[in-house]
């Protein structure tokens, strides 16, 4: 799995704050779709492509017990 660099999250930092300056929660949400664009793009896939992948590798590697207590959710 591609790893994001310090020099490209440093050019994505700056990339955000321009297009919304003063509105930090707003600059974090796209800092972290970028981050996850960028690693789709270096794996071949489209952005809602990488997502799915990462879910399923999630669900076949994670008891499903074990992803909801890290999540934090109630068993029930």
């Amino acid at each position: 799995m591609y790893k994001v660099t310090g020099k490209d999250l440093d050019g994505i930092k700056k990339m955000v704050e321009k297009e919304f300056p003063g509105d930090p929660a707003l600059q974090q949400v796209h800092i972290a779709r970028k981050i996850i664009a960028r690693e789709a793009e270096h794996e071949g896939l489209s952005y809602l492509e990488y997502i799915k992948s990462l879910r399923i590798r999630t669900k076949d590697t994670a008891p499903r017990s074990k992803v909801k207590k890290t999540l934090g959710v109630k068993h029930g």
